[in-house]
């Protein structure tokens, strides 16, 4: 049996104050006021102390990378799931767009299993494929995907060009209660583009992605959402123009969800600085007044999510030039101490922060989360005052490619509990 003792407790919507956590048998046994001692002594294997730390329901991150199958020397479900404990994530979407695509049961039952192998703890829920082969032609069996334990349906990495294949997705998805997660993109206005248009591209002579190739595609979703009334998520949300987009269609009732990633309220395209490819992303690093934008839609609940994106890299991608490079972050040891800003900058409460990165998530993906008595014990400790300066090479993740090397950051989890056991322990390191 283990307690956690004397952390502010913080399950949005339902407690904030100074708890006692008792977990057993891979669940939450009871939660005390800790004022009270009413945890007996007896029986307790470990105590954990948490004052002065914040306990939350378990980090999701609802869009990661981790490569497997087909390109283990970026990143394995292994060293991907470490990583994710280390930055304080209980639970983890993996997109499709490995080798073999993950459009078929096989592949998700494949990366389920070597994900329980591993042994690291980190739930893993697969994201399928929107098509086969994610070539935008025909259909995936979503059914079949369901049945193998995906949680959400994705060509991320490439958009679904045609509206009418899109329009399909999103009625075929509905009848199996999957949201569709949409990487909006419209490729014909990407052309040759490289990083976001604008006066500092034109400075270092490379080829612009305009916001429209964002925003387009997000008002074509939604549009297409409003017509079926099916869940659409939209991932990677960069510009003013597409948090507009989404706006307006929630307060029309459109069933859109949005996230966005560290990285686009952290930089902006200056941080490409003299062709540093690790800042080079897709969506790209934008505008200074789009970075404001997403901030303004994170505190009004626009955005719900906040999902790094983590795209590990190894140097054969990376260290080439600028514009043959890989788009990609390798962001989920850095995400949490990133997101801790937004509550120093009063953009967001702890419990706003916190809903954002773990219930938030849970809702749109349908899944039972949160600090329960009865309920499993997902758990991420969070030390929301602990300095510490980010460093690539110790990174868990075998991707190092991170604009943030050497920042100083404010913040991190010291531990992470998936089904009653401590996945990561940052306290007695």
């Amino acid at each position: 049996m283990l307690v956690i003792k004397g952390g502010r407790v913080i399950d949005p919507g339902v407690r904030d104050g100074i708890y006692d956590i008792v977990i057993a048998d891979g669940k939450i046994r009871g939660i005390v006021e800790s004022a009270t001692g009413a945890v007996p002594a007896e029986g307790v294997s470990r105590w954990i102390d948490a004052s002065g730390k914040i306990v939350a329901p378990g980090l999701i991150d609802m869009h990661v990378h981790f490569r497997e199958p087909g390109y283990e020397y970026k990143e394995t479900i292994a060293t991907g799931c470490a990583a994710a404990a280390r930055g304080g994530f209980a639970a983890v979407c993996p997109m499709p767009n490995t080798d073999p695509v993950n459009d078929h049961a096989q592949v998700c039952e494949f990366v389920r299993g070597r994900a329980k192998a591993c042994g690291v703890g980190v739930k893993v829920w697969p994201v399928g494929a929107v098509s086969v082969g994610q070539a935008g032609k025909e259909l995936a069996e979503f059914g079949e995907l369901k049945a193998a334990g995906a949680v959400a349906l994705s060509d991320d990495g490439h958009p679904v060009s045609d509206g009418q294949l899109m329009r399909r997705a999103l009625e075929y998805a509905r009848g199996f209660g999957l949201p569709v997660i949409s990487h909006c993109e419209e490729l014909s206005l990407v052309g040759p583009g490289v990083m976001n248009e604008g006066a500092f591209a034109a400075r270092l002579g490379l080829a612009g992605i305009p916001n429209a190739a964002e925003s387009v595609m997000v008002c074509r979703d939604v549009a297409l959402c409003e017509l079926t009334g099916a869940a659409l998520h939209i991932a990677h949300v960069s510009t003013a123009e597409s948090v507009r987009i989404v706006r307006e269609a929630k307060k029309r009732g459109v069933p859109v969800t949005a996230e966005t990633a560290p990285h686009f309220f952290m930089l902006t395209d200056e941080a490409v600085g003299l062709y540093d490819t690790s800042a080079k992303v897709n969506p790209p690093l934008r505008s200074m007044a789009d970075r404001e934008a997403i901030r303004e839609g994170l505190a009004d609940g626009t955005i719900d999510v906040i999902a790094c994106d983590h795209a590990p890299h190894s140097v054969l991608e990376k260290e080439v030039e600028f514009d043959a490079a890989a788009n990609g972050i390798s962001g989920i040891e850095t995400s949490l101490g990133l997101c801790l800003s937004l509550v120093n900058d009063n953009v967001l409460s702890m419990a706003g922060l916190i809903d954002k990165m773990s219930m938030a998530p849970a809702r749109i993906l349908g899944k039972p989360w949160g600090l329960k008595e009865g309920s499993p014990a997902h758990i991420t400790i969070i030390a929301p005052d602990s300095p510490w300066v980010v460093n690539a090479k110790t990174f868990f993740s075998l991707g190092k490619n991170t604009p943030f090397d050497g920042w100083e950051l404010s913040g991190r989890a010291v531990m992470t509990i998936a089904d009653g056991r401590v996945i990561f322990d940052g306290l007695t390191a």
